[in-house]
């Protein structure tokens, strides 16, 4: 059935024809607009409001209890005007509050009844500025227009470029920095389409890799106009997912040494509902806002299918995700790793958000990281 006729049947349904048709369309939005912020805990905008300071020392802070409050691990707390500070263990937790250890403090002041938001986002700024490495401002021409990347250099033969996920920007590169750095690998962080700086999508609309796995495809030829001989293809959420298209499509796909997935999206639909659902929509709505999706991006699902499967994939595939991911459903990296045990590894995070695993556990994905990219060096 074609995504319009299923809509006016899902229409049909929930409620009365063409305004049940414009809430779908409503609802599809979170999921076609490449910078949405829908995507969970990682982006600026992904963290439920209402958590505030409830007491603060030089040392620890106390917030309102909350799943993200709660999580294990180091995360940013944000809040009005820039504010940023680091969090880190969990001391103790009362019936309404979370006592955490404070690791940093920022920019801004942070207060007493300040509002916060918990963020995956505990580096910022860029390469030199966060983490006193060395990198260059460089441009990679894509099939757009320039799309600006930072290059921090390595000895390397095999290149990593880094490709990160919607509601994000390259900051999300930023933690896994220093393993690569330690490899002495090349590393590319990009932007794509829709970036700021970047060109925008032809019809302003997010294409779930159908079209931005081209701009990383742009990147692959940059890396190896400038010496590359192998690539290393590393994206977060949908970045994964173009990482895995360029796999499959790409026409330099042969130069690709291998793949690291952080929380790829390999079921679409049930991640587009899953973000509608996390908004407050019905779920029957939620079905519909899916459907108008597929109309207006034109993702191929059969395409997804094929990814979903490991048909095409001919590299080894680091595959990063938690059981509890929110958006991108686990089951379906579980499937991937079983059907293709030949190449890939499948790495739980118990306790990660989606896209924010490095948060959960920085050392023991670290050490992950580290493990799976040495013999391909």
């Amino acid at each position: 059935m074609r995504w319009g006729t299923a809509a006016i049947v899902a229409a049909a349904a929930v409620g009365t024809g063409a305004a049940v048709l414009l809430i779908g369309r409503r609802v599809s939005e979170r999921a076609v607009r490449p910078g949405f912020a829908g995507m969970g805990l990682p982006g600026r905008g992904g963290a439920r409001p209402g958590i505030r300071v409830q007491d603060l020392a030089a040392d620890r802070v106390t917030l309102t209890r909350s799943v993200e409050t709660e999580r294990p691990g180091r995360y940013a707390l944000e809040w009005a005007d820039g504010g940023h500070a680091v969090i880190g263990d969990v001391l103790a937790t009362g019936p309404q509050s979370v006592t955490r250890r404070l690791l940093a403090t920022g920019a801004g002041t942070l207060r007493t009844g300040t509002e916060v938001r918990v963020t995956a986002r505990t580096e910022i700024g860029d390469p030199a500025s966060a983490l006193g490495l060395d990198f260059t401002e460089t441009v990679v021409d894509g099939e757009l227009g320039p799309m600006p990347a930072w290059y921090l250099p390595g000895i390397r033969g095999v290149w990593a470029i880094l490709v990160h996920g919607p509601g994000t920007d390259r900051q999300q590169a930023l933690p896994v920095l220093p393993v690569l750095h330690a490899l002495r690998m090349p590393v590319l962080v990009i932007t794509h389409r829709g970036d700021e700086g970047a060109p925008p999508s032809p019809d302003g609309l997010g294409h779930f890799g159908e079209t931005e796995w081209r701009d990383v495809e742009s990147a692959v030829r940059f890396a190896h106009g400038h010496g590359a001989g192998r690539i290393v293809l590393y994206g977060w959420s949908l970045g994964a997912t173009m990482a895995l298209h360029t796999a499959a499509r790409s026409a330099w796909r042969d130069s690709l040494a291998g793949l690291v997935l952080d929380s790829p999206v390999l079921d679409w639909p049930a991640t587009v509902r899953r973000e509608a659902a996390r908004a407050g929509v019905p779920a029957p709505l939620a079905e519909l806002g899916a459907l108008a999706a597929e109309g207006r991006s034109g993702v191929d699902l059969a395409g997804f299918a094929r990814l979903a499967a490991g048909t095409d994939l001919q590299v080894p595939a680091l595959l990063l995700h938690s059981p509890v991911d929110a958006v991108a459903p686990w089951s379906a990296s579980a499937r991937l790793a079983a059907r293709r045990d030949d190449l890939v590894s499948l790495h739980a995070v118990p306790d990660g958000a989606h896209a924010a695993l490095w948060n959960a556990d920085p050392d023991g994905y670290g050490e992950a990281l580290r493990r799976w990219l040495t013999p391909l060096l």
